[in-house]
């Protein structure tokens, strides 16, 4: 049994925080560059050079690279052979409310639904956790502005409606999203499952890297497609036209019921951060 301390998870999730939040993942810097060489659009292209230009100062300067700063998803893969000296969620929220301060971050979480009253230091995060074999802790750190999740959706598709539903269902959330999300976008899509389960594969397929289509070629197929015909769209970054509307599109699938064909789209800005850790 390996022993990981309480005090260990909450340096790490802190230092994650400030990273994630300063430094853009190399899969989306490196699509922002392929993208921006291929744009014809006078306005997308200046967009696309600013967004370049912003993302090379906060690293640099190590300041946030948007002022949503987001709720702090957290997810954590633990071995079975790890044993934590502590309460797991408290080292976690306890990293998030030292990094959101140190890294002078937004605090955005309100701590009621309804009532609105921020908790001051963006705190609870949202936690995930994953029991695999194994003697090791993953702890990925996945900041997610609300620009972007605000455009969510999820529908219990009938099987009948098929791969073509699925397509349609995911084009039009992209279309009916328009300029909010601040594209280009990353679309992360879930297919079966349950309700919530799509929902949370949907989250998960932005976790990956954009330069990697999912292992399945039948998946990796309608990924390329729906990435052609969302780039179809002519939304371009910032809404304002040009052939960049979405940086990538990425779908986990899980298992189902006969009856259902839930569908999950989860969308991320440029802005697509994440950043992993394995103690």
């Amino acid at each position: 049994m390996k022993t990981i301390s309480a005090e260990m998870i909450t340096r790490e999730v802190r230092r994650l925080c400030i990273e994630a939040n300063c430094r853009l993942p190399e899969d989306v810097k490196a699509a922002l560059g392929n993208f921006r060489a291929g744009e014809k659009w006078p306005c997308a292209m200046d967009i696309l050079d600013r967004i370049i230009e912003n993302y090379e100062i906060a690293e640099n300067e190590c300041v946030p690279i948007c002022q949503d700063t987001g709720v702090a998803c957290v997810f954590l893969t633990i071995g079975q052979e790890v044993c934590v000296d502590g309460s797991i969620a408290d080292a976690v929220n306890e990293g998030v409310r030292q990094g959101y301060r140190d890294g002078y971050l937004r605090k955005s979480v309100v701590g009621d639904p309804l009532r609105r009253v921020n908790t001051g230091d963006n705190t609870p995060a949202m936690i995930y956790y994953d029991i695999v074999p194994g003697d090791r802790l993953e702890i990925t750190v996945a900041p997610k502005g609300f620009g972007s999740e605000n455009m969510s959706r999820i529908k219990m598709l009938k099987p009948s409606d098929g791969i073509e539903g699925v397509k349609e269902f995911v084009v039009s959330a992209v279309e009916e999203a328009g300029p909010n999300p601040c594209p280009p976008i990353v679309v992360g899509v879930g297919i079966g499952g349950t309700f919530d389960k799509c929902a949370l594969l949907a989250k998960r397929a932005l976790m990956r890297d954009i330069r990697e289509r999912n292992p399945e070629p039948f998946y990796a197929e309608l990924e390329n497609e729906l990435l052609e015909r969302i780039n179809a769209l002519g939304i371009g970054p910032q809404g304002l036209g040009g052939r960049t509307t979405a940086l990538a599109v990425n779908i986990e699938t899980m298992p189902t019921h006969i009856a259902g064909l839930p569908v999950a789209v989860n969308i991320n800005c440029h802005v697509t951060r994440h950043k992993s850790t394995t103690l």
